[in-house]
This record gives C-alpha cells, sequence and structure tokens, in this order.
C-alpha cells in the first residue's frame, strides 16, 4: 500500500514499503519537460538535466559520482516530453546517503558558465548519435507532422542552434520557474521506514519555492488538429523505417485499457497478428510493432517498421489489410481473454522491480494527481469488454486521421508518397 505526504516546503512525497526487498529507489520527479519550451529554448529542461550532475557547491561531478559508485549504487537521469526523473537506487541501508546526495544537486547546483559551454559539446554529440539512428529520426518526423505548430512537435534534446544559444541566465531562470514544489514529486518504494525518510527528506530538501508558482499541472498548450499529412527524411541507410501514427487516448482515460489490450493482439507483442504475418510468415521486415503514447490532452497510436525500402508498399499494403481485417471482424474472444492475462503478468512482474514502481506511482501522482491500487489496475484489466475493443477500433483507426512518416535512402520519394497516400488515405 503506498502512502502520501507533503514535505514542510509543499513537495509531495509517494511512498511504498516494501520490507522484503534489499533496495530502495528513490526518484525526484520534476513536472516539466520539452512541452513546457517554446522553439527558441528548445532543450534546455534536457540541459538542465545535464547540468545538475556537473558539481554543486559541496561536490564536484566526480564526487557526485563516486559518492553512489562506492556504496554499488546506481544514479541517472532522463527527460522526456512532460517530466524529468532523476533517481537513485541503494542497499537499504544506503537511503540516507541516496537522499543528501539528490537534495544536494537540488539545492547547490552551480550552473557553472565553464561547464554550461562544455556540456554543449556533450549534448551535440548526443544529438549527434540521435541523428545517426534513423528509427529516432523517423518518430521525430511523425512528431512533426502529427504535432505541427505545438510542443508537442519538439525534439527533447533541442537543435545546435538552440542548444548553442543557452546562456547560464536563461538555464537559471528556466530551472527558477519549473523547479518549484508545486511541480516536484519525491517517490520512494523499498525497503525503508517511512517515519525516519519523512524526517530526513525535511531535512534535506529545504529548499523554498523559487520564482513561478504556477503549477505545470495548469499549464495549457494548442491543441494540434489531426488531419492526413505525410513526411519523408532522405538519409543514406540500408533499412527504411516507417511509421504510421494516428491519434490515440489522451492520459488518464479509462480507454488506456481496452487500447492495451487491442495493441497486445494487434502489434504489440511477438505472437501479435502484424509481427507473426509480415515478420514470421512473409519474412518481409526485422521489426514491426505497434504501441501507444498518451499525453495531457491527447494521445497517440502509433505502427513502426523496419524494412527494405524496395519492401515497403507491400508491407504498407499488409498492414492496411490487417487493420481493415481488425476493424471487420473484431478480435475473438479467447483473444481477448489471452491479452488480459499477458498485460496482468507484465504488469505484476514490473512491480517487482523497485525502480518500476518507483517511477510508475511518482509519475501517477506527479501528472494525474492520483494511483492507482494493483488491485484496481488488474480489475480495470479485467473488466475490458468486446464492446470496449469494438468502440477503441473505430476511434483509433481514423483514416482522416492517418499520418505516414519514412526515412531512408529513397531519391525520389514523389511515388513512393503518392502510393502510401493510395493505401492509407483513400
Amino acid at each position: 500500500m503506498y502512502l502520501k505526504d507533503k514535505l514542510n516546503n509543499g513537495i509531495r512525497v509517494v511512498m511504498e514499503e516494501i520490507p522484503y526487498v534489499n533496495s530502495v529507489s528513490i526518484g525526484l520527479l520534476v513536472n516539466n519537460g520539452s512541452i513546457r519550451e517554446d522553439k527558441h529554448l528548445n532543450g534546455v529542461s534536457h540541459f538542465i538535466e545535464h547540468m545538475l550532475f556537473k558539481g554543486t557547491t559541496n561536490r564536484t561531478a566526480k564526487a557526485l559520482a563516486e559518492a553512489i559508485d562506492n556504496i554499488g549504487g546506481q544514479i541517472n537521469a532522463f527527460t522526456g516530453s512532460e517530466y524529468t526523473c532523476f533517481y537513485v537506487k541503494v542497499l537499504d541501508n544506503h537511503l540516507p546517503i541516496a537522499i543528501e546526495i539528490l537534495s544536494d544537486m537540488f539545492n547547490n547546483s552551480k550552473f557553472d558558465d565553464e561547464d554550461i559551454e562544455k556540456e554543449k559539446g556533450v549534448i551535440f554529440e548526443e544529438i549527434n548519435m540521435y541523428l545517426d539512428s534513423p528509427e529516432d529520426i523517423v518518430y521525430d518526423v511523425l512528431n512533426e507532422i502529427m504535432f505541427e505548430n505545438t510542443p508537442l512537435a519538439l525534439p527533447i534534446l533541442g537543435s545546435y542552434e538552440t542548444v548553442n544559444s543557452l546562456n547560464r541566465d536563461m538555464i537559471l531562470k528556466y530551472y527558477n520557474d519549473h523547479y518549484t514544489s508545486e511541480n516536484i514529486v519525491i517517490s520512494v518504494v523499498g525497503n525503508f521506514d517511512p517515519k525516519y525518510t519523512m524526517n530526513k527528506l525535511n531535512e534535506y530538501f529545504y529548499r523554498d519555492n523559487i520564482g513561478s508558482n504556477q503549477k505545470a499541472n495548469s499549464f495549457e498548450y494548442d491543441m494540434p488538429t489531426l488531419s492526413q499529412k505525410i513526411g519523408f527524411q532522405l538519409k543514406e541507410t540500408e533499412q527504411l523505417n516507417f511509421c504510421l501514427g494516428m491519434e490515440g487516448v489522451k492520459r488518464g482515460s479509462d480507454d488506456i485499457y481496452p487500447l492495451l489490450v487491442m495493441n497486445n493482439i494487434f502489434g504489440g507483442s511477438m505472437s501479435s497478428r502484424l509481427f507473426q504475418r509480415i515478420r514470421e510468415e512473409k519474412g518481409l521486415v526485422y521489426s514491426v510493432y505497434s504501441h501507444p503514447t498518451s499525453f495531457q490532452n491527447i494521445g497517440a497510436f502509433t505502427i513502426y517498421a523496419g524494412l527494405s525500402a524496395e519492401q515497403v508498399i507491400n508491407v504498407a499494403k499488409l498492414i492496411e489489410e490487417d487493420i481493415e481485417d481488425l476493424k471487420k471482424n473484431l478480435i475473438t474472444k479467447d483473444e481477448l481473454r489471452k491479452s488480459k492475462e499477458q498485460l496482468k503478468g507484465n504488469y505484476i512482474l514490473g512491480m517487482e522491480s523497485t525502480f518500476s514502481r518507483m517511477f510508475d506511482i511518482g509519475k501517477s501522482e506527479l501528472l494525474l494527481e492520483e494511483i492507482l491500487s494493483p488491485e484496481e489496475v488488474l480489475e480495470k484489466i479485467d473488466n475490458v469488454k468486446m464492446d470496449d475493443i469494438e468502440r477503441i477500433i473505430f476511434s483509433i483507426f481514423n483514416k482522416d486521421k492517418y499520418n505516414i512518416a519514412y526515412v531512408g535512402n529513397i531519391p525520389n520519394s514523389q511515388e513512393t508518397d503518392e502510393s502510401l497516400k493510395e493505401i492509407f488515405f483513400n
């Protein structure tokens, strides 16, 4: 059972005690990501994530890393479009060290001018690495056309130009405006004493609100209006990367459960229809899958395929045939039962990791301000009916909102564009 509390400065705390494990995972989650940025500041949230590891008034960057390495722990962070998470996983007796290190990064990071300039080079290399991955690029192309003229279209890393333009004053202002107590959740899961832990958190996370007091939850952005679009980027690769995107389910909607059940059957696993037919039976792709993504006001459902450029039209036709078959014949009762069991099994196995559970309850509190118990989640999966599946199928697979993105070595893409439009848009 999870516990919810607040620190003296207003930071929300969610905790789940698991006494039979030997570890503790603690995360500091911030309701801030690329969705909060304008195009001139694009990449600043990710940049701040890096800078909190570059040294504090008490420790050098090396000393921060050694403090956790020396006790056999793990420390890291990641930035998404709607949140940033800093986390530490340690043996249970080292939790006070983890709390102190995270608080030092949060309270005392220097944002030194010299470190900022050095870190720009690091992030340029991260952007280069990203640009060498066509599978990543195709999702950026898809986001740009699906969510055009909204913050959801911005890349999390930013660009060379926007990162290079950042300076200490811009970074600190953004940090002080967004890293406020209203926008932060601390999540702790594992073997620990809740009362002792709350005392330690209050002792170390003493920083009061700075700058804006507006909760990131209340942030509104222009909603994209999805319509038929196609995007292509020429890249000298052996494999073509293809995505078909459509409107999904927004965060917090109960429709996510029938969508997940349907996705398992359609393209979400190795036993799914897409994988079995296009890869196993036809041998036309190395990878093919589908998955949902949820944001505050909108969701996306994406089908991805990695394949030879010569096969893109054949594979597109097979994907469209599978979609039409799903709309016409739905799923069987046996598929419904098996998919529910698969979802429940994956969920329960994921809960055995203190990190996964820490991130799950922390993200739920941060973005939804509620946490469902495992029993409630399993019940929602069990309650999915065939009518729910039918409703979600016809909601998701709406041709008027299809978007196509592909990246690869097709020197003249006009003919391919026309063929793909004929398959998916008509």
